[in-house]
């Protein structure tokens, strides 16, 4: 195209014509089912595709070039010089437009940290030059191509058999569109998962991680060619779909003149967000949200749920409650090993009840978002059982006015806080609608925070016989005479074993409202049935005197496993049952290494509790000790 006085150049003028470079490359990874496309066998075919490509570009170019002229988005006289760097920008205005994804309506703040964590696996990321893009950047860095992405390390590889298969280096974590879209083995990993799949065949690892790498390909190019931003509201339904800003398919819900503000808004945001103009940029993305909530003001979320998500999301309410905690549990150790440090125990306990108050406040506020308890994936299952754990905690606390309590809950929270921080795509953080097995049921509600709760009071038990087992690893004799910390125990394990019953109970009334039994012997139900009679084997075995003390801190120990195993190996090791909304891949090599150290421990305790020669009570003490309890 020669010069002329209303010029349409790369970054001179973003218009909505950059939303929609609808390139065969890009196209061809809308949907796992594409990816076939992306494979090129021969130079032949290559030239052929980038002919065919140009051609695509074109026409599409000059019929939303016109729109875009009858709408008035075009504005003349625009120079060639390069986009500026809009790292400096304040992305707040931008981030706070509404965007339909994911089967809910959020902000596109929400948007772009789920994008970039779900193909990164991180979210921030830092290019090949240095730079760091934070996610808002990013997604309209991706969208105008201010920037090379297809050429970017950018998506996650994370399974070194995958790796291998596909001759790539197992070194590598990351690798760019460009590679992997080039794949002929990824293209036939993909293709026969997807096939395993729809015949209803279990997968294997390698081709479930084949299938989230053709789902990172298929989002990045999505959001590249402009198809991701689903930011125009339907008119009338809720349920209909939103629709991009696409003159051609907005032309289903509005007429030009309706729509006429919308793209004129968009372009001035675009053309400040490349020449890094900060004030035109914040005003015209502020007033493009004010013209799409006209369009359908019945459809579009209101300014008040937008901004609860988006301080959410800047607020890190989990982040602050993880130093909160790490910092309570040094003070607590600290003035632990002082042996009266009562000033420096009050500082922990006070730092630890922030931590808790952080923590609360998050999953307050995600329940807000959401409009239901946090029940629906491990993410939130997680973080609840870590809040009990940290609550249940204080409560002993402030019951016996001991701070063994919390040096057993602190830790505990502090992990679990820290394991799904650390691991976004094997629990990922989103916000997702109920399926519909899930909705408007109170007995479900009731069944899983239960549930929960009880894994909470185990795991606190757990770490209390943590702190016991290295104790008698230490000096079984002082160990075994402290009653009180036995009988602190014991009460511990009673509380898990009524909520896990009682949980238990409700999931059979639970199943019997949604499937019309009460009991099916599904592998979650089994499991939660074999880690309630652990634990009741464990409680009457103590009363019975079948086993002394030093018994109930190794079971207490070991019967988490089976908790473990309800909880976490139903739903990534096993992934078979009803409960498939539950399941995941990933962190399996971190639980594993975590059963096998303290497997390790426990039996390096009993072999020290055995070899001492105080580590047989005697009977009259076992009988006295039991009728305390």
């Amino acid at each position: 195209m020669g010069q002329q006085s209303c010029q349409l150049k790369k970054f001179a003028l973003p218009d909505v014509a950059n939303f929609f470079r609808k390139s065969e490359v890009l196209i061809g990874f809308s949907t796992r089912m594409n990816v076939e496309r992306q494979v090129c066998c021969d130079a032949r075919h290559d030239r052929q595709r980038e002919l065919d490509s140009i051609r695509l570009k074109t026409r599409v170019f000059i019929l939303v070039a016109a729109a875009t002229v009858l709408l008035g988005g075009i504005v003349c006289g625009q120079s060639d010089l390069p986009p500026a760097n809009s790292g400096s920008l304040d992305f707040k205005q931008w981030a706070l437009l509404a965007i339909q994804d994911g089967g809910r309506r959020k902000p596109i703040d929400t948007f772009a940290r789920e994008t970039l964590i779900r193909i990164t696996g991180r979210s921030t990321y830092t290019d090949k030059a240095g730079r760091n893009w934070q996610p808002n950047d990013f997604v309209l860095s991706a969208l105008l191509e201010t920037h090379d992405w297809k050429s970017e390390p950018m998506v996650l590889v994370s399974f070194g058999r995958l790796k291998e298969q596909l001759g790539f280096d197992k070194t590598q974590r990351r690798f760019s569109f460009a590679q992997l879209s080039g794949s002929a083995e990824l293209h036939r990993l993909a293709n026969d998962a997807q096939a395993f799949k729809h015949a209803e065949k279990p997968l294997d690892r390698i081709q479930q991680e084949a299938l989230a790498i053709s789902d990172r390909l298929a989002l990045l190019g999505n959001v590249m060619n402009g198809m991701a931003l689903l930011i125009i509201p339907s008119p009338k339904n809720e349920a209909d779909a939103w629709i991009v800003p696409d003159p051609a398919a907005v032309a289903i819900y509005y007429n030009e003149k309706q729509v006429a503000p919308v793209f004129s808004d968009l372009t001035k945001m675009m053309r400040a967000y490349v020449q890094g103009d900060a004030f035109n940029f914040g005003s015209a993305a502020r007033q493009l949200r004010e013209t799409l909530r006209a369009l359908s003001p019945s459809i579009y979320p209101q300014e008040r749920q937008l901004r609860i998500e988006y301080f959410y999301n800047h607020f890190a309410a989990f982040y602050r409650a993880i130093w909160c905690y790490g910092i309570a549990l040094v003070i607590l150790i600290a003035a632990h090993l002082r042996k009266g440090g009562r000033k420096l125990q009050n500082i922990g306990v006070a730092i630890a009840v922030v931590g808790l108050a952080f923590q609360a406040a998050g999953i307050v506020m995600r329940c807000v978002i959401a409009g239901r308890p946090p029940v629906t994936n491990m993410y939130e299952s997680i973080i609840w059982v870590a809040f009990a754990v940290s609550f249940f905690g204080m409560i002993f606390f402030t019951r016996y006015r001991t701070p063994v309590y919390l040096l057993a809950a602190l830790p505990l929270t502090l992990i679990a806080l820290l394991l799904v921080h650390q691991m976004p795509i094997a629990m990922p953080s989103n916000i997702d609608p109920l399926v519909p097995v899930l909705r408007d049921n109170f007995w479900l509600t009731v069944h899983v925070l239960t549930i929960t709760l009880s894994y909470a009071a185990f795991a606190l038990a757990m770490g209390f016989g943590h702190i016991l087992l290295w104790r008698y690893a230490r000096n079984p004799a002082a160990a075994r005479a402290d009653a009180p910390m036995h009988f602190w125990l014991y009460r511990v394990l009673q509380l898990g074993v009524l909520l896990l019953a009682a949980g238990t109970i409700l999931g059979g009334v639970w199943a019997n409202y949604s499937w019309g039994r009460f009991w099916g012997w599904d592998p979650k139900e089994t499991w939660a049935l074999i880690a309630l009679l652990c634990y009741i084997l464990t409680l009457h075995g103590r009363l019975a005197g079948w086993w002394s003390e030093f018994g109930l801190v190794v079971a207490s120990v070991v019967c988490f496993l089976a908790v473990l195993m309800a909880w976490y190996g139903v739903n990534f090791v096993l992934g078979k049952g009803l409960h498939s909304y539950g399941f995941g891949i990933g962190g399996e090599t971190y639980v594993a290494t975590f059963v096998g150290l303290d497997l390790l421990f426990v039996a390096f305790a009993i072999w020290r509790y055995r070899k001492s020669k105080h580590a047989v009570s005697p009977a009259a003490e076992i009988k006295s000790e039991r009728i305390a309890v």
